[in-house]
């Protein structure tokens, strides 16, 4: 068994309290990969004003939070893209997401919890009632998301299904 000094013993004790302290103020269970009912849905105001980044990423330039969708994967654009038809389906994705959000009557953030390595967090938006990546998919312009990115161009340059 370890002998700890006074001081340790000080570290663990405040550590311990912090902990308790910090389950208290957030006894929501950990992030989960859906919807959770108990966390609350930020409706858009009138004074909200999104910008689309891509077919799967935007910032709500009134916050600053940048959101990226939890459920779906869109082609890249620019010279991100592996192939001319991934930058063509990537530009023809981000123009019918801000066409969608910009026309949405009601915008719903559901954030998971999590943050991704560029910081963004990771959420569902719905609008008007029904879920963006959902619908990004049933236009054929975004595949489900799972778990890693995946190519979308194969070796000759045409997309793949």
């Amino acid at each position: 068994m370890f002998k700890l000094n006074f001081r340790a013993k000080a570290f663990l004790a405040a550590l311990l309290v912090s902990a308790g302290a910090l389950a208290a103020l957030d006894p929501a269970p950990f992030a989960r990969a859906e919807p959770n009912e108990a966390a609350p849905a930020s409706p858009r105001s009138q004074q909200v004003n999104w910008r689309v980044i891509d077919g799967d990423t935007f910032e709500d330039l009134t916050t600053g939070d940048r959101y990226r969708l939890e459920n779906i994967d869109t082609p890249e654009t620019g010279g991100r893209a592996g192939c001319v038809a991934e930058r063509t389906l990537g530009d023809r994705a981000t123009q019918q997401a801000r066409t969608l959000i910009t026309s949405a009557n009601q915008l719903d953030v559901r954030r998971t919890g999590r943050t991704d390595r560029y910081q963004r967090i990771i959420a569902f938006i719905e609008i008007d009632g029904r879920d963006l990546g959902e619908l990004m998919i049933e236009q054929g312009l975004a595949r489900p998301w799972r778990g890693r990115r995946e190519p979308w161009c194969d070796d000759a340059g045409n997309l793949i299904p």
